[in-house]
């Protein structure tokens, strides 16, 4: 297929849910493995008593970038048996416009992604896709992270 049918067969669903992913839920296992993978171990997120005493959250939270580098599996962006753009031969994270984390992930709580497709056109040989992708948090009103993604897609 070529890029400018694929672009026409996309853009009608711009301004759309494209895709709802399964929950997952946080655990203090994965924001401990999330720290010393990254070296951030402020005790807001690895000082389970500590945070409980002094955090606002009441408990440990999840770092905004956990929650943020958890998207592409939310997504389902890596699922080889689930191709986000079939026939593409690699996808390439291009990069996010904007991101906002307007509520914090305690351990115990679920999120999962919902994703709106925002733009699509080609450039350089390859497929731009921008998508808002909102990670929510189970049974509540505000999600964990709102970001806009860039993601090429290329079709060699």
């Amino acid at each position: 297929m070529v890029l400018s049918e694929i672009v026409e067969e996309l853009q009608p669903k711009i301004g759309s849910e494209i895709h709802m992913g399964a929950w997952l839920a946080m655990t203090q296992e994965r924001i401990d493995e999330f720290a010393r993978a990254t070296g951030d171990s402020q005790w807001i997120h690895v000082e389970p008593r500590k945070a409980e005493a002094e955090s606002p959250f009441g408990g440990t939270i999840a770092h905004g970038f956990l929650t943020l580098a958890l998207i592409p599996f939310l997504a389902e962006m890596v699922d080889p048996d689930k191709p986000m753009i079939p026939g593409a031969q690699r996808l390439i994270n291009y990069g996010l416009n904007k991101v906002r984390f307007p509520a914090p992930v305690s351990p115990g709580k679920k999120i999962r992604t919902r994703s709106e497709l925002v733009n699509v056109q080609e450039v350089k040989g390859a497929l731009e896709i921008v998508r808002k992708v909102t990670i929510e948090i189970e049974n509540e009103e505000k999600p964990a992270c709102v970001a806009e993604m860039v993601t090429r897609a290329f079709f060699d």
